[in-house]
């Protein structure tokens, strides 16, 4: 009898371990998850860096400096050289054109168009972000650089607040020559400056009044 005679009655398949049936089948008690715990329970899982309960090792890491990653936006970028390549004139573009002939993977990132290459034909192209570079050369070429709805009203937003910021310091500097203005003593004329000082001079000169010298006499006598 050949292997091949065995497998193809018995069949291929092995039957799994029937575990849980007593003691003496070897896999009876806790079943070959060892002792009771949470390891030994149906669903348990863990999460990536969890070290039982104690601190993880990247929270025991000191942190120094800032980092500009978590507020970083990530675009899905296409040149213009190759929206001249894939598209005809006149084609209306937009993130989801480029996914159609896979110049982007997906809608998920803000589409952003760059300049690399040059453009000859006209296209009607909506998207996020353009480039300076880029935009010129479309608008030369005959074609519109449109935002998106959400993307243009952030752009008016963001425009909106750096006006405001402007109006503001140029409200400042204006009002800074003023508060130097009252901040600096007035400076009065050279007459009546020395009319002040003639009469502090009066009234140093001035003899004493005769009930004062009337007291500092009894006082002299007393002594």
């Amino acid at each position: 009898m050949m292997i091949h005679d065995v497998t193809s009655v018995v069949g291929k398949d092995k039957l799994r371990m029937r575990v849980g049936r007593g003691e003496g089948s070897g896999k009876g008690g806790t079943s070959g998850r060892g002792h009771n715990g949470a390891k030994s329970r149906a669903g348990w899982t863990s999460r990536p860096g969890y070290q039982g309960g104690s601190t993880p090792l990247l929270r025991r890491f000191p942190k120094r400096g800032f980092s500009n990653s978590d507020f970083r936006v990530d675009y899905s970028v296409v040149n213009i050289a190759d929206l001249a390549k894939h598209f005809k004139a006149g084609t209306v573009i937009d993130a989801n054109a480029l996914v159609e002939i896979g110049l982007i993977r997906d809608t998920k990132l803000p589409l952003k168009i760059l300049g690399t290459g040059d453009i000859s034909i006209k296209l009607n192209i909506t998207a996020d972000r353009f480039s300076a570079q880029a935009k010129s050369k479309i608008e030369a070429a005959g074609g519109t650089a449109v935002l998106t709805p959400y993307a243009a009203k952030a752009a008016a937003k963001a425009h909106a607040e750096a006006e405001a910021e402007a109006t503001k310091k140029a409200n400042a500097a204006k009002r800074a020559p003023k508060a130097k203005e009252v901040a600096e003593p007035v400076a009065q004329p050279e007459g009546k400056a020395e009319a002040k000082a003639e009469k502090k001079q009066e009234k140093k000169e001035k003899p004493e009044k005769p009930e004062k010298q009337e007291k500092q006499e009894k006082n002299e006598d007393k002594d």
